[in-house]
């Protein structure tokens, strides 16, 4: 049960960073596993797309394809909608950090 509940939290986080990055730059997924990684987060590919594809298709994110080397590759970039979903999260984030890190 434990683990559960850190996979739901993780998982959150991992949308808020998805979110995050993506109102900065254009992602795209093999990129952003390589992100997840360098911040600790042990996600496998068959994680990470359908979350991806759910935040688009939430209206959070739109992509498009583009020819890369001979490959298709999907960018991810953020909606107006996304925007607005992240600058709640970040308020609500900074509250619960400042929260738990009280003096």
């Amino acid at each position: 049960m434990d683990e559960q509940l850190l996979k739901d939290l993780f998982l959150g986080f991992i949308k808020v960073h998805i979110l995050y990055h993506a109102e900065k730059e254009l992602i795209f997924g093999q990129e952003f596993h390589s992100e997840l990684q360098r911040h600790g987060y042990e996600i496998s590919f068959g994680t990470l797309y359908p979350i991806l594809h759910k935040l688009e298709t939430q209206g959070y994110l739109k992509s498009y394809k583009e020819k890369v080397n001979g490959r298709i590759r999907r960018y991810y970039e953020i909606t107006k909608t996304g925007r607005l979903i992240l600058k709640k999260a970040k308020v609500q984030a900074k509250e619960l950090v400042e929260e738990l890190y009280e003096g």
